[in-house]
């Protein structure tokens, strides 16, 4: 029987996170084993994990999953193809997941079928360059070009799960069977709770702010214990760190950034935001415009900070690293390893039998982690 593969942030993992899993096995069967893979410390919204990638992984075995995957550092900061191309490629080639479950704000799988083919037409091409001459953002001129081939259907690009889910769909190709659950309560980005659920983003906020007890109505018992326990990370620690390496960047170095806006002349513009910018806010602040997303600009900062450019994410991932396994986990493991299409490292000294390649991407990911190491009141 193969695994299903769901791929997350868990930043942290709360009740919708779990009704995702438990939907998911209500759908295809308890028996089906669940393999994750996750975001690592620094996560797509160009900023650090609430807490680490170890104790984020703890939690998603204490809330269903059987086995816990890292997503390599260039991915996990990287825009919504880049992610999803990623976490496809790993699950691909563990050899044992046959199908791919994720959140959805409508739940209507076959309206992402018609958008993800829509997007691979030459209609939609040609109508994409044509939105965005007139200034809109990637985004908004993606669901514009959309629009103009299938109609409404294009309105799924709005939700982020959904924005998401397709391209999933586009990255799997035939590969494996998708289930969309419907997301329920809060929803993306929301700071209004409801009696079941939140989002994450609200939670990091509480936890943040230290208001870390109300936190716990929309967690489990165990991972809010997980999370009441560790240490909790903030880009305010490393704010200074940030706007240092951006004050010293010159035009060049921005344009060897992934989606650096080279030929639009944003580094021009990234290079006096830093100039200017006195905190982190106001830099993406400086710097977003209507075509420039805030999201777009912070995962910018964040691959400046890191030493990354985009010479550093290479076609697809070397290997697949284990952050969390249960016995069920451990036994897929010993499939992997006969039915995989790529090494799995479950100690960091296993990288040292590996290409140069799979070396050069895990010295990345160290580097990452020994920076995520100064968000937090104690370094």
């Amino acid at each position: 029987m193969g695994a299903v593969g769901i791929v997350a942030e868990y930043n942290p993992f709360h009740t919708g996170h779990a009704w995702h899993i438990a939907e998911t096995k209500r759908q295809l069967g308890e028996g089906k084993p669940i393999v994750c893979v996750m975001s690592g410390n620094w996560v797509q919204r160009g900023e650090c994990g609430l807490i680490d990638k170890w104790k984020r992984a703890e939690m998603a075995l204490h809330g269903g999953a059987d086995l816990v995957l890292e997503l390599p550092l260039p991915w996990a900061i990287s825009s919504a193809e880049n992610f999803a191309r990623g976490s496809i490629d790993i699950l691909k080639a563990t050899g044992v997941v046959d199908t791919i479950s994720f959140g959805s704000e409508s739940g209507c799988l076959d309206e992402m079928f018609r958008v993800a083919e829509a997007i691979k037409t030459k209609e939609f091409q040609k109508a994409l360059h044509e939105e965005l001459d007139k200034g809109f953002s990637f985004a908004e001129a993606r669901q514009k070009a959309v629009y103009q081939i299938i109609g409404d259907t294009s309105r799924l690009l709005g939700g982020a799960n959904d924005n998401l889910g397709v391209e999933y769909i586009r990255a799997a190709g035939e590969s494996f069977r998708m289930l969309a659950v419907p997301r329920l309560g809060a929803g993306h980005n929301s700071l209004c709770p409801t009696d079941k659920f939140a989002s994450a983003t609200y939670l990091r906020e509480l936890a943040r702010h230290g208001e870390m007890e109300k936190a716990a109505e929309w967690m489990e018992a165990k991972n809010y214990d997980v999370l009441r326990r560790t240490d909790i990370s903030n880009m305010k620690y490393v704010e200074r760190a940030v706007l240092a390496r951006l004050r010293q960047m010159k035009e060049k170095e921005f344009e060897c950034l992934p989606d650096s806006g080279a030929a639009e002349g944003l580094p021009v513009r990234l290079v006096k935001a830093a100039e200017r910018a006195n905190s982190l806010e106001e830099f993406y602040g400086l710097a977003k415009t209507r075509r420039y997303a805030h999201s777009r600009i912070r995962r910018l900062a964040l691959w400046a900070f890191l030493g990354m450019t985009e010479k550093d994410r290479p076609t697809a991932p070397s290997y697949l690293r284990v952050l969390g396994a249960n016995e069920r986990g451990r036994d897929l493991l010993r499939q992997m390893k006969k039915e995989g299409t790529l090494p799995v490292l479950t100690k960091p000294a296993h990288i040292r039998r590996l290409p140069e390649e799979a070396q050069t991407l895990f010295s990345i990911e160290s580097r990452g982690t020994d920076l995520y190491g100064l968000c937090f009141e104690n370094i």
